[in-house]
């Protein structure tokens, strides 16, 4: 299974998965459908499949042409999203398992940017692969989405989930906000020399204008600041050991920032 990233909208990632013996293909969060389109001509292969992650815009805004195109495909969602992702036929749980081509995915409930967001993992095939997480807006690159519909403990609960998936996991998040969310890890968690190296090597990406998505859960585990909510230096920059209280505070002071 190849993933190809198509940059959408101003600032958002969707994300192609092509199965080249059969030229079928998936499509994770599909913001508007033109990207899509154009690439799955360009690989000559036929969409079966679109998983969404939530149901805002900038996420679901191409399914409706996507289906025109292909009728055949099928639109899967979070059960709790019912009504609220356009074509959805498929109403997923935590534990349910997806199947594009032959890889299998374990669907996550992990609610907290909106109160029905899921995340879909593909773990490794072999011991020298990677596992793919496509996580939607729970977790960025160096940050965490905003909590739109869900509470803090909603959102800790979610981030425990996926941080406990192996380091060696690809995260496929869905919008390029790396460069900004490094900016404010490092004022809450200053003398980190893991993020630091990571600032310096993004800030470089970015200015070749070059995608910092997908990044490493091993990398995240270690530089950003939503993973880290037990870290003596993040619970002294929020005044706060206990872990929800924590979360809460740093959320709340990205928010700001």
């Amino acid at each position: 299974m190849q993933v190809h990233r198509l940059p959408a909208l101003s600032d958002n990632y969707i994300f192609l998965l092509h199965e080249p013996e059969q030229n079928i293909a998936a499509v994770v969060d599909p913001a508007e459908a033109q990207p899509v389109l154009q690439h799955l001509e360009k690989l000559g292969a036929e969409l079966v499949t679109i998983f969404n992650t939530h149901h805002h815009s900038d996420h679901v805004g191409g399914n409706q042409e996507l289906i025109q195109r292909y009728p055949d495909v099928c639109v899967y969602g979070g059960t709790q999203d019912r009504g609220r992702i356009p074509g959805q036929q498929v109403f997923l749980q935590e534990g349910d398992p997806v199947k594009f081509s032959d890889r299998t995915a374990e669907v996550f409930f992990v609610p907290g940017h909106t109160s029905g967001h899921i995340a879909y993992y593909f773990p490794p095939v072999t011991s020298d692969d990677v596992g793919e997480l496509f996580c939607g807006d729970t977790i960025f690159a160096g940050g965490c989405g905003r909590l739109f519909e869900g509470t803090p403990t909603q959102m800790l609960d979610s981030l425990s989930k996926l941080r406990r998936l192996p380091d060696n996991t690809r995260v496929w998040c869905a919008h390029e906000y790396t460069l900004k969310n490094l900016k404010f890890a490092q004022t809450v968690d200053p003398n980190n020399p893991d993020l630091q190296s990571r600032y310096t090597d993004v800030e470089a990406a970015r200015r070749r204008k070059e995608a910092t998505v997908p990044s490493l859960l091993g990398v995240e585990k270690l530089t950003n600041p939503f993973l880290r909510w037990e870290q003596p230096t993040l619970q002294a920059a929020v005044n706060s050991t206990e872990p929800v209280q924590t979360f809460a505070r740093l959320r709340g002071m990205k928010d700001q920032f």
